[in-house]
């Protein structure tokens, strides 16, 4: 977490991220001790969509502008299901502004997306071990299910 925050604070390498006015943009970052970290910038109203990063832990910080974060107070299995129907107390949301973070262990499914209609936001986000893969979820109300898994040799 400490990385996250201490990167986000660096102005002049927040600066230097190329910002997209329609789709998100990213650096790869040097994370300490063989983590991965990356700079992303987010355009008002994108997002990732509900995802899980294989097993990594994970922390991530903003660096400008206000992101938010819906998560899942719940561990789910990782492997074995499809289709997943969530308990109705499980939902969490928190906003995170310049400098704010958090930090999450391997089972932690979210989303988190710029609900600015007109400033781009930035942050910083590092895990460890690095991601090997991740899962893309779509939901329905108080269903969960799993789309897609990517592997992180898909993102090279």
């Amino acid at each position: 977490m400490e990385f996250a925050r201490r990167t986000a604070a660096d102005t002049a390498l927040v600066a230097s991220l190329p910002l997209d006015p329609e789709g998100r943009t990213w650096i790869r970052l040097e994370g300490p001790g063989g983590s991965e970290a990356w700079l992303i910038g987010w355009p008002p109203g994108t997002g990732t969509g509900w995802h899980d990063h294989g097993g990594s832990h994970g922390a991530f910080a903003a660096a400008m502008g206000r992101l938010t974060e819906q998560s899942l107070a719940a561990q789910l299995p990782t492997e074995g299901w499809k289709v997943l129907e969530l308990a109705d107390d499980v939902d969490r949301q928190r906003q995170l502004a310049d400098g704010q973070g958090r930090a999450f262990g391997p089972h932690h499914v979210h989303q988190v997306f710029n609900a600015s209609a007109t400033e781009h936001a930035v942050s910083v986000h590092a895990y460890y071990p690095p991601l090997p893969m991740m899962r893309r979820y779509s939901r329905v109300g108080q269903v969960l299910r799993l789309e897609q898994v990517e592997w992180a040799q898909e993102w090279a």
